[in-house]
């Protein structure tokens, strides 16, 4: 199962490192990792997602993350009521050709072109991952030539 942790942390040199130790020293893959300064810059933000089957060493690695000095709060988003975003660019095949069909889908999804090149256009759209999915499989008809993704982010609601 996928969890979907925020960390608040003091921003402070090392603290990913070791934030990032205690998943790593239990045998968990980090699937996806986004941190930035929150409207504080002395405090950060980590959006941690980590694909673990066993609840108890999950809460353990909670733990020792509320343990940790530099850690504020530690917030598991699994089961509780929250937005959660992921951004993505992506560079696609472009041609005279496709134009009317590749803008029609970016009309469906509300993705944007923010760059036009001469074979290609960079693509960016934001959302919930099972609609990223979506969106990559019908670009794949067009080519996509490049793809860009961002951690995910989450807020309680």
């Amino acid at each position: 199962m996928k969890h979907t942790i925020s960390v608040i942390v003091e921003n402070k040199f090392g603290v990913l490192a070791r934030i990032a130790g205690l998943f790593s020293a239990r045998g968990y893959n980090i699937a996806s990792l986004a941190v930035s300064e929150t409207h504080d810059p002395a405090i950060s933000c980590m959006t941690i997602v980590v694909d673990a089957e066993d609840e108890k060493i999950l809460e353990q690695i909670k733990k020792q993350l509320n343990r940790l000095i530099d850690v504020l709060t530690v917030t598991d988003f699994t089961k509780k009521e929250h937005v959660e975003r992921e951004l993505i660019l992506a560079t696609v095949a472009y041609s005279a050709k496709t134009k009317a069909a590749l803008e029609g889908l970016l009309d469906k999804y509300k993705a944007i072109i923010v760059k036009r090149k001469k074979n290609s256009v960079i693509i960016e759209f934001m959302g919930e991952q099972g609609v990223i999915k979506e969106l990559l499989r019908e670009l794949s008809r067009f080519g996509i030539k490049e793809l860009i993704r961002t951690g995910r982010i989450a807020m309680a609601v």
